[in-house]
This record gives C-alpha cells, structure tokens and sequence, in this order.
C-alpha cells in the first residue's frame, strides 16, 4: 500500500513540474487572471460551471472570490452554477445539454466572464454554454486538460492542464490554477493583504 501512496504522489509532483515547465500554461494563466481583474474593475461579474468534481471546483472559485481567500477584503461578484433546482429543471425541461446556458442566458450581460471547467474539454453542457456566453458577449476562460478540445473553439483563454492518463490529475492542476488565479487577483486588487 505504501508503495501505491508514494507513486500517487511521486505522479501529482511530476505534474506539477510539468505544468511549472509549461511557457504556454503559465502565460495563460496570466493572461486569463488579468481578463477576470479587468472584468471585476468595470463592475462585471465571474461566473463558473463544471459537471461532477469540475462543479466542485467552479463552486470553490466562486466562493473564494465571494468569501475570502487568504485575509479579509471586500467580496467579488462570482457565481458557481450549481443551484440544484434550476439544474434539475433545465435538466428536466430542456435537456441536460442547457443546464449552464439557460443560467448564462438569464444572468450573463457582455463583459462578464465564464469559467468553463472541463477535464476533457468535450462536454456538452459546457460546451453549449460557453458557446451562450460568446453569443451574449461575455469572455470564456476554459479550463481542460488537453489541447485542442472543442472547448478551445469557444475560448478567448484556454488553459490547458495536460497530466496523467486519468482525469484526477488534470483536477489536481485544476485547483492549482484556480488558487493562482485567485491569488493574482487579489494581489492587484488588494495590495495590502499581500504586505
């Protein structure tokens, strides 16, 4: 057993090297921490959506924002899709394929920002929504594991967290990225919880 631990781990620490190693990784992450902070300053508003550990993931970023992340400072307009009514009713009423869109196209406005989770980049229900958001004049930041998924399409960043042959370890970097993103936005938002 301690032999399976050790390996897990070995393999979650390699994949952190790969991403640290990753130019293109890091200058999207850049670049799609400072599309959040420019949305934030003109009084836009972050929304996230991901199915099964990427919903958990949505709903952390989200609350990191409206809550507090490391010190005390005011909240940031972020919303996780995850109500489960409303995903129960869309689901039911017009498919599972509309559960995020139908949210997107009753509360996103242009200038606000979708972060859209999925360790394939091929879901439908993201995919669907992240094309709502487009449509509505919102930016899409699209959180994956490989290149070149159909999410990249519908992306103005794509941030690609290629590990592992299985989905844990892409949600690993995923949650990574999501603090970093978290972390660089405070930092130029509120200097002072970083003296």
């Amino acid at each position: 057993m301690r032999t399976h631990i050790q390996a897990s781990l070995v393999e979650a620490r390699n994949a952190v090297d790969q991403l640290l190693r990753n130019e293109t990784a890091l200058g999207t992450i850049e670049a799609a921490a400072n599309l959040l902070m420019t949305a934030f300053d003109r009084g836009g508003r972050a929304f996230s959506c991901g199915n099964g550990g990427s919903m958990c993931d949505a709903m952390h970023f989200a609350e990191e924002l409206t809550g507090r992340f490391r010190k005390n400072r005011p909240g940031m307009a972020a919303i996780a899709i995850s109500d489960a009514t409303h995903i129960t009713c869309v689901a039911n009423d017009y498919g599972y394929d509309q559960i995020f869109a139908r949210y997107i196209e009753s509360h996103g406005r242009s200038g606000d920002v979708l972060l859209a989770i999925s360790t394939s980049g091929k879901s439908p229900s993201v995919l669907t929504a992240a094309q709502t958001a487009k449509d509505r004049g919102m930016h899409v930041i699209g959180l994956t594991g490989p290149k070149n998924s159909p999410l990249q399409a519908l992306c103005d960043i794509q941030i690609c967290t290629e590990a592992g042959e299985f989905a844990d370890r892409v949600q690993e970097l995923h949650i990574k990225v999501i603090h970093i993103l978290i972390e660089l936005i405070e930092r130029r938002k509120f200097p002072s919880n970083y003296l």
